[in-house]
């Protein structure tokens, strides 16, 4: 590739942020116009998760994919369609006539949104290739991350209450195509030395796996949890994933070669990932429910209650960006463990007249604990591994991060509007109890597996994964067999 003068880097590493803002922002901003939504098409609260969901679910099932894909083909030509079939599903959402028209072109959106997160960090991977360069444009990625899932019901809570739900989908088309005729004219072209092969088994048993047990979480209250249907469908789930496994370990060219999951760290960054972005999406999801229909706050006062968590999520993750680089990565996992489990304690006797003060702080909290958790999260998903692999290493990520979000709405937003069987302006907050307290248990994951991925041990795997994923790369250019690894 090119030599790149600095200023060009900057700008493709703008040019990359505002890719990740736009698709991070339709993660949360939905959630603030829900009640609209609502009231608008006439949906129920399990119709209210899968216009969530189906965002986030179809990025999960395709990050993965579109990573490898744009390593093969190129990394540009992947990331401009990933911008015009994000921005034709926006258009798409905002006409919208009835919820399951909204669902499926959510699914669009998310199509080529799957193709945008990890093709940028792929490609801020290869434009900054100088060590220190390189761990500030993912610091910057990171607080990006942050601010967009946290800048969302703001933004959200605004537009809904001057424009109407329809606007939150609209503003996005004129972003992606800015960001397409930017990406033209500056992002270079490139690609890996080898050239990865698709793997229809191994997506298709993604797709499936992650489809039928967010299916199975959200159904769950509504058709029971003993049912047949729902007990079907966690049995194929888990069929799914352990043939997943199997397979990928077999075939010569995975969809996501499961030795990364051999270092210790690896695995822990996407535990909790996984376990950070339930959080956010569940707790986004109960607090718009909370203060609207319990409170009777309007969308723009519910998005603008948020805004210390944003705030602080904007403070804390270069703060996390700069301790990753000069301390590691154990106090902020640790630290974002005690802030978002803080949270869950201050909300977990939430009532209908609990003071603003005290939802304050537990935004403040959470708003510092997921603003540190992001850049060590990043950090650990790509430092170590083959630059060749950087957009598959990139996906794992971005895919805890959608899966977790996926997990957070359908888990937390059964176990408390499932239980709920009367007005939900009345029955809500002491049905939301439980999923406070699952809030604070996954903080306090974060907290455990944050040091137990922080050891010596754990860190001597990462350096033995590290050497046998660049095997292939120093002997030859033949894939590893499946018996050798």
């Amino acid at each position: 590739m090119e030599e790149l003068s600095a200023a060009r880097r900057r700008g493709i590493l703008v040019i990359c942020c505002f890719s990740l803002f736009i698709v991070g922002i339709d993660v949360t901003i939905v959630n603030v116009a829900l009640p609209s939504i609502r009231t608008s098409l006439h949906a129920s609260t399990d119709g209210l998760q899968w216009t969530v969901d189906a965002y986030t679910l179809v990025i999960a099932s395709l990050l993965m994919l579109s990573g490898s894909t744009a390593d093969r083909v190129g990394r540009k030509k992947i990331f401009q369609l990933g911008l015009v079939l994000f921005s034709l599903g926006s258009l798409l959402c905002s006409l919208a006539p009835n919820l399951g028209c909204l669902i499926a072109f959510r699914a669009v959106q998310a199509v080529g949104g799957s193709m945008l997160n990890p093709v940028a960090m792929s490609i801020i991977t290869n434009v900054f290739t100088d060590a220190r360069e390189r761990a500030t444009a993912i610091g910057i990625w990171g607080a990006v991350v942050g601010v967009s899932l946290a800048l969302g019901p703001v933004i959200g809570g605004a537009l809904v209450d001057s424009v109407g739900w329809r606007a939150i989908f609209l503003i996005n088309v004129p972003v992606g195509v800015a960001a397409w005729l930017l990406t033209r004219a500056y992002v270079p072209e490139s690609r890996a030395p080898h050239g990865r092969k698709l793997d229809p088994p191994g997506q298709a048993l993604v797709m499936v796996g992650l489809t039928t047990l967010v299916a199975a979480i959200i159904e769950g209250p509504r058709y029971g949890w003993g049912s047949l249907l729902i007990a079907a469908l966690f049995v194929v789930a888990v069929a799914a994933f352990v043939g997943l496994v199997a397979w990928e370990l077999r075939t010569a060219e995975p969809l996501i070669d499961v030795r990364f999951f051999r270092s210790v760290p690896f695995a822990s960054a996407t535990v909790i990932a996984v376990a950070a972005f339930m959080c956010l999406a569940g707790l986004l999801f109960l607090n718009t429910l909370y203060l609207q229909d319990v409170r009777g706050d309007s969308a723009l006062d519910a998005g603008l209650y948020t805004l210390p968590l944003a705030g602080l999520t904007v403070l804390a993750a270069p703060l996390s960006g700069r301790l990753v680089g000069s301390r590691g990565t154990r106090i902020p996992l640790v630290a974002a463990g005690v802030g978002i489990a803080v949270a869950g304690l201050l909300l977990v006797g939430l009532s209908a007249r609990t003071p603003y003060w005290q939802l304050i702080g537990a935004y403040v909290a959470f708003g510092i604990g997921f603003g540190l958790v992001n850049a060590p999260i990043t950090n650990t998903a790509v430092s170590g591994m083959p630059r060749s692999q950087a957009g598959v290493a990139a996906a794992v990520a971005s895919t805890s991060r959608q899966v977790g979000s996926s997990l957070g709405v359908a888990l937390l937003g059964s176990l408390v509007v499932g239980r709920i069987t009367g007005p939900i302006a009345t029955r809500f907050s002491a049905a939301s109890h439980l999923g406070w307290w699952l809030l604070t248990a996954l903080g306090v994951t974060i907290v455990v597996v944050g040091l137990a991925s922080t050891t010596q041990a754990a860190r001597r795997t990462a350096v033995a994964t590290a050497e046998r994923l660049r095997e292939p790369e120093i002997v030859d250019d033949r894939p590893m067999p499946a018996h050798a690894r």
